[in-house]
């Protein structure tokens, strides 16, 4: 189906076209129509469906339309606050659906696009909510000092969208979202996009949606046939660095995309890399919005070979020349596998998720390997190959959860717990919506390069995080450089 079929305005149409599409993806297909008759949506789509356009071009329909509007009488001067209001999770990808506005708006005259976001200074912020304002795509907890500091009017609000709401909530913003929504008007039209609308995604759905329908495109099962997955079973953290060193240096390696499990984890394995003479930096929540701008922008030129990143820092990121996917850290979800390996492969090109395990990483292996009912082909490098026997992977119990659960005895924190050693494996961190594991090692500092200055140590558990100097850009020659 064409985007001339799904009943979009001449100058979308256009800009659509200019963007380079001509068809409709499926999840655009249904929920476009839908979303034009406003009416309150409840979607589900995989990474790299097209969901952004899906929510997008109804919202510029609707500005198209309320500019056409001559019966209208309030004067648009002053109206302050926006008319849209996308809220998402992550400031990647809130800058992701606010370059999909310019570029599917780029014919609507005089359109005013805005994000407000964590880790930039409030001023600006402050200017682009004091005037006219047609879509405001913003994070929950930046928008929510707006709204307490009386900075943001959302009296005007007509469509609400929710981005990637099981994140948002994952990451602790159940109540900002509630909050935000009780100072938009009732009776707005309600869009939610999730993985999942189980448990508490689906109580939110039912408390800010009124009468919606259901579309559910999502494809966690989905073979994923242009992304080759391959396990390479580790006997231990040399090992696995070992194995990691090795694929880096392939010929066919293009750029790389590192996943890790923390930002300490980030950070380290950065330092280390570029120690190896990598163009790498680190990427994740803990990181000033510039800094995080600058190493994407350094990522799409391809100043930088590797990127090493969290999943929550790495929502949003849609880099076509990403070839390779790997999983050195195991994600505590088994959805965000199918989120981290969407990552490559894109653009019609084909690419390879690679999953380093180590032993003790069977259960979460097993658990991805349900969700997604497909098995991880094991493979090996020469040279590399384990010496411990792989691993036994049981197939989980009828009805057994493919999630981890909080809670358990002697474990009043909620945290998984670790029965060797009698405390919890992992602490709490909102601002990654997941659990950072406990460490006691120090490692040793590494040389400057082109995207983090400062020497960084990894520190022991509870000792301060480094701070990090600002961002730089140069090329990197390699090697050492003290």
């Amino acid at each position: 189906m064409t985007f001339a079929n799904l009943g979009l305005h001449d100058l979308l149409i256009k800009a659509v076209a200019d963007a380079g599409y001509e068809t409709a993806t499926e999840v655009q297909m249904k929920a476009i129509p839908v979303a034009l008759a406003g009416k309150d949506l409840m979607v589900s789509s995989s990474t790299g469906s097209g969901k952004t356009a899906s929510f997008i071009l109804p919202a510029l329909e609707r500005i198209l339309a309320a500019r056409a509007d001559t019966t209208q009488k309030r004067d648009r001067a002053t109206v302050y606050g926006p008319r849209i209001l996308v809220l998402t999770p992550t400031r990647e990808l809130a800058m992701q659906v606010a370059k999909a506005a310019s570029t599917y708006g780029r014919h609507v005259q005089g359109l005013r696009v805005a994000t407000v976001v964590g880790g930039v200074p409030y001023p600006a912020q402050i200017k682009a909510l004091r005037g006219q304002l047609d879509i405001l795509i913003s994070t929950p907890g930046r928008l929510l000092d707006h709204l307490q500091t009386g900075k943001a009017v959302l009296d005007h609000v007509e469509l609400l969208v929710l981005d990637e709401a099981d994140r948002m909530l994952d990451m602790g913003f159940i109540d900002d979202i509630n909050t935000i929504a009780d100072h938009v008007p009732a009776a707005r039209q309600t869009v939610m996009f999730s993985a999942t609308f189980a448990g508490h995604v689906g109580r939110l759905a039912q408390n800010l949606l009124r009468d919606p329908q259901r579309i559910d495109v999502s494809s966690h099962t989905d073979t994923h046939e242009n992304i080759e997955q391959r396990l390479h079973w580790a006997d231990n953290h040399n090992h696995k660095n070992a194995l990691l060193d090795h694929i880096l240096t392939e010929r066919e390696m293009e750029q790389a995309l590192v996943f890790t499990s923390t930002q300490r984890d980030a950070d380290w394995l950065a330092d280390r890399l570029a120690e190896m003479g990598h163009a790498v930096a680190s990427l994740h929540g803990g990181m000033p919005q510039g800094r995080r701008n600058r190493v994407l922008q350094g990522l799409r030129t391809r100043q930088l070979k590797v990127l090493v990143a969290t999943d929550v820092a790495a929502r949003g990121i849609d880099v076509p020349s990403i070839s390779h996917v790997i999983n050195y850290g195991l994600p505590m979800k088994a959805e965000d596998y199918v989120h981290r390996i969407g990552r490559t492969g894109r653009a019609g090109k084909n690419g390879l998720a690679i999953t380093l395990g180590e032993r003790m990483d069977t259960g979460m292996i097993r658990r991805i390997q349900q969700f997604t009912t497909q098995n991880i082909p094991v493979s090996t490098i020469a040279g590399l190959e384990p010496k411990s026997p792989e691993p036994r992977m049981y197939a989980p119990r009828p009805g057994a959860d493919t999630e981890r659960r909080p809670g358990g005895f002697g474990n009043r924190s909620g945290a998984p717990s670790n029965s060797r050693f009698g405390k919890p494996a992992f602490a709490p961190r909102r601002d990654e919506g997941s659990f950072a594991p406990r460490r006691d090692d120090n490692f040793a500092p590494r040389s400057a390069g082109p995207f983090d200055r400062a020497p960084a140590r990894r520190p022991v558990e509870g000792a301060a995080a480094p701070s990090r100097a600002p961002f730089k850009a140069r090329p990197r020659t390699g090697g050492f450089s003290r």
